[in-house]
């Protein structure tokens, strides 16, 4: 199966530059900052597939001196546009060599596993990641849950693809975000729950807590099934 990253696209990557936390993502980070400062000691940080530098940005609101990088030189170019002090690194493809063994205490990766296509290459990047990690350093993985791709959201639409509901983990699926002019169906990889505890495993890493956030309706946007299912999954993870 090939696979392409849709963000690696100027068009792509200039419509993704300009959102920030709306709607469904509100939900997406809305519990980061407790959950970071439950888990996570000192305040050095890589933001791993950065994209924009949106995520990057967060960190540095939480105190942290961070680095944020990504394979799409696009994506590097805006993020670094928009935060001409921050630090950002483009990389290749799962290439974390750049970045000093044993001297972070949080790798933070949003949404980027839903872009990494095989068990092999998920387990190698996470490999990866865990060697950047101090004795108490962690992982925090926030990933799309499979549901997101099977029902309606305030931020996304998957209606036109009803083939996502037989997909099964490591298949192609078809989601469209209706907070940018960008309509074009953006293509991710499906990945289970069970599948990605096993990712963990093989990458040498434990699972500490996992967080599935739901909307309340008392927050100012029009949910759809945001109250009822998870959009989102947040594994926090550290070295076995």
């Amino acid at each position: 199966m090939r696979f392409v990253n849709v963000y690696d696209d100027a068009q792509r990557a200039e419509a993704y530059a300009g959102l920030e936390f709306p709607g469904t993502y509100y939900l997406a980070f809305r519990d980061l900052p407790e959950i970071i400062s439950e888990h996570v000691r000192g305040k050095t940080a890589v933001d791993f597939g950065c994209g924009a530098g949106r995520s990057t940005r967060f960190l540095q609101k939480l105190g942290f001196d961070v680095i944020g990088v990504d394979i799409s030189e696009d994506m590097i170019k805006r993020a670094q546009a928009r935060d001409s002090r921050g630090t950002y690194r483009l990389i290749g493809d799962g290439d974390l060599g750049a970045i000093r063994n044993h001297a972070c205490d949080l790798v933070l990766s949003a949404f980027t596993f839903d872009n990494v296509p095989t068990m092999e290459k998920k387990v190698t990047i996470f490999t990866k990641m865990r060697g950047l990690l101090r004795g108490e350093g962690k992982i925090v993985n926030l990933v799309s849950s499979p549901e997101i791709y099977t029902h309606e959201w305030a931020s996304f639409t998957t209606k036109d693809f009803p083939e996502n509901k037989s997909a099964k983990s490591g298949d192609k699926v078809s989601i469209i975000m209706t907070d940018v002019e960008d309509r074009r169906p953006v293509e991710d990889i499906i990945w289970s729950d069970e599948d990605y505890q096993e990712v963990f495993r093989r990458a040498g890493l434990e699972l500490v807590k996992a967080y599935r956030p739901l909307a309340k309706a008392s927050e100012p946007y029009r949910w759809v099934s945001e109250m009822k299912i998870a959009p989102w999954v947040i594994y926090v993870l550290k070295r076995q």
